[in-house]
């Protein structure tokens, strides 16, 4: 194997909302088994039950899910899903952690949290996507990837049950593709195998 260039996207991190688990039911299981990059989700979940997303998403996709935990360490080809009621963090060491500290913006988990976490340790490494979802949550975190080198992609509204996520991402201008839901897993493949954000164009 070759050792991968510094511009290779290593870390895929996605945030969603309302609408969420179909939305990433479909993208996930859009994605090849031999996917390279590691995959971190922020959805919102109510944060008094248990979640069955790691459970439900495992069995529509290919890929590995599991609900993250301190301390795990991000494998390629992986799917960590934030736990209900905390923040997810990526380290740039590639581990995770996860802290109850304040809400930000009436989330726990945030994106924003997530997107700037991953934005400081992966820098160009890195994609942001946000899905379907109501709110701003994420809006912030992707200025972090963009300003760092990395890309991000939302999903358009045609496709959105729920605009207020993917919609204030792209009012932030740090939005480098609008796709539609199914044009979203292709272009992860395409970016992730060429590390090349103009193949899209």
């Amino acid at each position: 194997m070759s050792t991968p260039d510094r511009g290779t996207f290593e870390v895929i991190a996605i945030a969603t909302s309302a609408g969420g688990l179909k939305a990433l039911s479909q993208v996930l299981a859009a994605l090849p088994h031999d996917f390279p990059a590691a995959i971190v989700v922020v959805q919102h979940l109510d944060p008094r039950h248990r979640s069955l997303m790691a459970d439900i998403l495992s069995r529509r996709s290919t890929l590995p899910v599991k609900q993250a935990e301190e301390s795990d360490k991000l494998q390629p080809g992986t799917v960590y899903i934030a736990p209900p009621n905390k923040h997810l963090l990526v380290n740039p060491d590639g581990s995770l952690s996860l802290t109850q500290s304040e809400l930000v913006h009436f989330v726990r988990p945030s994106a924003d949290l997530l997107f700037e976490s991953v934005a400081g340790s992966f820098k160009n490494r890195a994609i942001a996507v946000v899905l379907t979802g109501t709110g701003s949550d994420g809006s912030m975190g992707v200025q972090a990837i963009k300003k760092m080198g990395g890309t991000v992609l939302a999903q358009d509204e045609s496709s959105s049950e729920f605009y207020g996520m993917p919609s204030a991402a792209i009012q932030t201008g740090c939005v480098d593709f609008v796709l539609s839901l199914s044009e979203i897993p292709p272009a992860l493949i395409t970016l992730v195998k060429t590390g090349e954000v103009d193949e899209l164009g």
